[in-house]
């Protein structure tokens, strides 16, 4: 399973193909398919009528969480700026970068602690916990699997994500994946620190749950 995996909400049911009305409610699941994960939107009509037709027990889907659509707002002008954790968050799952996991999953805490992304639920695969994150605004969904993260590793975590919100990418990951590589001559020291702290903060909240 790819557990770098994104799914986005689709605007309709994928039953009875109707546009998601804004504030509809809808059931997501998620079901393991080959090497991937696959999303389902149904709407309330046609969750019951699914329900009614196939108990819950006959299922073989890994989650289930129910939402309300919010209309996707417009697409805003991409500003020239070093990475916010949503946009890092989404080129490190979009492709496939091993070295990166840890970082993956402390970006994702951190933006569930800002109320920007929501777990929706949480499963074991192969003995590993997924969790699943969905962004309420847009509706997308993110597998994240939990690292081993020790406290040897979180300090190389802490390094690569504020490396990576300050400089992006590096420039090679950038050029494979079809974006512009973006140089910049070393990190500047006031917003490393800003990251620093913020990652801290994520670090002793992590240790205070474990």
């Amino acid at each position: 399973m790819n557990d770098w995996n994104i799914q986005s909400r689709s605007r309709s049911c994928v039953a009875c193909e109707q546009p998601f009305e804004d504030g509809a409610a809808y059931h997501s699941l998620l079901f393991a398919a080959k090497h991937e994960l696959q999303r389902k939107d149904l709407c309330q009509p046609c969750w019951t009528q699914h329900q009614e037709q196939k108990p819950e027990s006959s299922e073989n889907y890994l989650s289930h969480w129910q939402g309300r659509f919010q209309s996707p707002p417009p697409p805003a002008p991409e500003a020239i700026q070093r990475d916010t954790a949503e946009t890092l968050l989404r080129k490190l799952t979009s492709e496939d970068f091993p070295q990166f996991k840890g970082a993956q999953y402390i970006l994702a805490v951190m933006l569930e602690r800002k109320r920007i992304l929501k777990v929706q639920d949480q499963f074991k695969q192969d003995g590993q916990r997924i969790f699943v994150y969905e962004h309420p605004k847009s509706g997308d969904v993110f597998t994240i699997a939990e690292p081993d993260l020790s406290v040897e590793k979180l300090e190389r975590i802490q390094h690569d994500v504020a490396e990576l919100m300050e400089n992006g990418l590096p420039p090679e990951l950038e050029s494979e994946n079809g974006d512009p590589a973006r140089l910049k001559q070393g990190t500047n020291a006031s917003n490393a620190q800003v990251i620093s702290g913020e990652i801290n903060q994520e670090k002793e909240g992590i240790h205070a749950e474990a």
